[in-house]
């Protein structure tokens, strides 16, 4: 008898291989039920999901509010069944709402999970249940001003552009406006339209999606380079402007070939000088200029919760003087959203703290009891506050005594700073740019305003801007 024979280690190595897979078998199992309850929202808002037309088939979609409570979108149900999802301003919240037909897009897919449930009280479902009717999906509280928005679409004024307007203390988003617009009343009409003129780009979202040269407002992330390079002397800063800088056989020209003369680091910012940040440009050590960067999210995904396109710049030892140049004026291959753009002004008036901008406030059932409450979120220290506050001063000056003067002399202080930022070949054509905060000496709110194609920021995007700080300071 064989007790160590063949046989014997034959029946050990299938335990052994049966074992194997059973706890392989079991591993999977738990990971799947581990995926399953972490991405449970989304996989239900996954459009292949059949789980969310089960969903749908039981429950009336939510309604979307503003953060007063004005009703937004709302699903009428007629007698005959048919549903219908109303946009009470049609395209006023256009892009930041979205829709939900073709596809979803803005509040109506970041908070689809919640708008397809529904947590009625129990006795009600039951009733709704026996009567075989649907049950009423939650209702999702948005962090969005209707005032405020609706002075950002009329101060847009039909421009190709966008707007976002945020608190600097919480990163609620208090309005967006992209245009040009649409009618989400109209979506399933106006489709074919859409879809073919691309050109247009009428469903793009620009202040999350679209992509700009940020000109001369990158100045602001020039400046901070400088003062973290030179923390004692950057005050001392002196230069003679003729015009233009040159160097390595590269030439920057000062916008529309203006002479500053002899001005000082405040006056190169607040004038807007593009032949002293290119000479300061080239002072920078790129290594550190390039971390600096990326920790204000440049070439890295941004933490927020919606669809948004990432900023990108070219920096490093590699870099060529006229890219570093370029770079240093916001110009070349600098890439910015407004959304992006908007974070960091609002860091500034934060004493350095950037937060996660967010539009879902809240989420309540039929009866008003909270679902789910959003809570603010910092990115962390991303200036030092000695940094911030360098900055505000030099923002203060922008309207003070430089380009964005048509914000001086209110009833209200604000700091920001002024871009005109050149997009093609064909010289003097440039979006304009503005990005700043109020009051200086507590701020409430940032707005970041581009206008494409349109020239100076100091022309059409301070006057527009203006009209936002006014609608919401007049309250």
């Amino acid at each position: 008898m064989y007790k160590n024979g063949p046989g014997k280690k034959a029946n050990t190595n299938i335990l052994l291989v049966t074992a194997f897979f059973s706890l392989l078998f079991v591993s999977m199992m738990g990971y799947l039920v581990y995926f399953v309850a972490t991405n449970e929202q989304t996989l239900i808002n996954n459009s292949y999901n059949s789980r969310q037309a089960l969903l749908l088939s039981q429950n009336v979609r939510g309604s979307i509010y503003a953060a007063d409570g004005t009703v937004l979108v709302y699903t009428s149900v007629e007698e005959d069944g048919t549903e219908t999802r109303e946009y009470l301003y049609g395209e006023k919240f256009a892009h930041v709402i979205g829709y939900s037909t073709y596809g979803r897009t803005g509040v109506e897919d970041q908070a689809n999970y919640y708008l397809v449930h529904s947590n009625a009280p129990l006795n009600l479902r039951v009733v709704n249940s026996k009567a075989n009717v649907k049950n009423p999906g939650d209702d999702v509280y948005t962090t969005l001003d209707v005032e405020l928005q609706e002075a950002a679409f009329n101060a847009l004024d039909g421009y190709k552009g966008a707007i976002i307007v945020t608190d600097v203390k919480t990163g609620k988003i208090l309005a967006m406006v992209s245009m040009p617009d649409f009618d989400p009343n109209q979506i399933e009409e106006l489709w074919p339209k859409l879809v073919e003129n691309e050109e247009e780009g009428t469903l793009v979202n620009r202040v999350t999606q679209g992509l700009y040269p940020p000109g001369s407002t990158f100045k602001i992330l020039t400046a901070l380079e400088y003062i973290r390079e030179n923390p004692d002397s950057w005050q001392n800063y002196e230069f003679l402007c003729t015009s233009y800088y040159e160097e390595q056989g590269s030439r920057i020209n000062c916008y529309h070939g203006t002479r500053h003369g002899s001005i000082n680091f405040e006056e190169a910012f607040s004038h807007s000088c593009n032949a002293a940040f290119a000479q300061i440009g080239m002072s920078l050590d790129e290594a550190l200029f390039a971390d600096t960067l990326k920790g204000l999210y440049f070439n890295q995904p941004l933490p927020v919760k919606f669809l948004y396109s990432q900023s990108s710049v070219v920096m490093g030892e590699e870099i060529s003087a006229n890219d570093m140049m370029q770079t240093a004026i916001g110009q070349g291959q600098t890439q910015i959203t407004p959304l992006q753009l908007n974070m960091i002004t609002a860091a500034i008036a934060n004493g350095g703290t950037m937060y996660k901008p967010y539009v879902v406030d809240r989420v309540e059932n039929c009866q008003g009891v909270v679902i789910k409450q959003f809570m603010p979120s910092s990115c962390g220290q991303v200036m030092t506050p000695e940094e911030a506050e360098a900055l505000t001063m030099l923002m203060q000056a922008v309207v003070e005594n430089g380009t964005g003067r048509g914000l001086s002399g209110l009833a209200y202080t604000v700091a920001g700073k002024t871009g005109s930022a050149e997009y093609s070949t064909i010289k003097g054509e440039s979006h304009a740019w503005f990005t700043g905060f109020a009051p200086i000496e507590d701020p409430k709110i940032c707005v970041t305003v581009i206008v494409e194609s349109a020239g100076s920021g100091s022309d059409y995007a301070v006057p527009i801007a203006k009209r936002v700080f006014n609608a919401y300071f007049n309250k």
